[in-house]
């Protein structure tokens, strides 16, 4: 391996509770190179099953948080500035495919469309990624893998994966954990007793509940462990609660109210 992919390799074990048979899964896919799409709501752990598979497959990780502003060049390279004239610069995208990286889109729906159809190359037969720029063609290293993420839930009809590229892809679906393993991933990962993980994931649970009855989205497992981590330093639940589980969800006062009951139903 070179040194440019040794930079990228995951050095410690990241936690990572398997829910079904996606780890073996994923690593037929990544066994035959094939593209993979994961699929489910925020916070559900999408991204550390890409980090905690790149470990166990000892592959280099290079991922990309897309947004509604990146473009092509900012995927695959441009040319850039300097004392000397100019020079290119590979994108992550490019770098990945270079090096025999896993490249992971985390939230590729957000990119404009014009944007995603330069990984159409890289995800079928041919493997290649065209630098129209600088009149180069990329075969994709024999370890190159592309990995996507969005939250189908989430996503309006002007922003969801159109089907030539959709069909590019095998596919996971994640959900939030059962109650019982949810809790012991909180507890783990916020250092808070078992019963105060199983409370936090008790609200999560009747917040989610409201998803489409006045919230987009529920209470994600990350903000659960982000609530942990405050009262594991001494905060008082309630307060660690509101700051992590009720005022990012929601600005609206009725609703607010609603999620602020439930946390005084368990800490109150």
């Amino acid at each position: 391996m070179s040194a440019d992919a040794k930079q990228y390799l995951i050095k410690e074990e990241p936690f990572y509770r398997p829910v079904g048979n996606e780890v073996e899964l994923y690593e037929a896919a990544y066994a035959a190179r094939m593209p993979m799409m994961l699929k489910g709501p925020t916070g559900c752990g999408k991204s550390r099953f890409v980090e905690y598979m790149a470990w166990k497959l000892k592959r280099p990780l290079i991922t990309v948080a897309c947004n509604e502003d990146m473009t092509a060049s900012d995927l695959v390279g441009r040319f850039l500035l300097d004392k000397d004239g100019t020079k290119w610069q590979d994108g992550p995208l490019t770098v990945a495919a270079r090096i025999g990286a896993i490249c992971y889109l985390d939230e590729v729906v957000e990119a404009r469309q014009d944007t995603t159809v330069v990984i159409h190359p890289l995800t079928d037969h041919r493997r290649v990624l065209p630098l129209d720029k600088k009149g180069e063609l990329i075969e994709a290293h024999p370890d190159f893998q592309l990995v996507i993420s969005y939250n189908p839930g989430y996503q309006s009809l002007m922003k969801d994966l159109k089907q030539s590229t959709k069909q590019r892809f095998g596919a996971l679906d994640f959900d939030y954990p059962e109650a019982e393993l949810e809790s012991e991933i909180v507890a783990r990962e916020s250092g808070v007793d078992a019963d105060t993980a199983a409370k936090l994931v008790q609200i999560a649970h009747r917040a989610r509940n409201l998803k489409g009855h006045g919230l987009d989205e529920g209470i994600s497992t990350r903000l659960l462990v982000y609530a942990g981590q405050l009262i594991s330093k001494g905060i008082e639940p309630v307060a660690a609660c509101t700051m992590t589980m009720v005022v990012p969800l929601t600005d609206d006062p009725d609703m607010r109210d609603t999620l602020s009951a439930a946390v005084q139903t368990f800490f109150g």
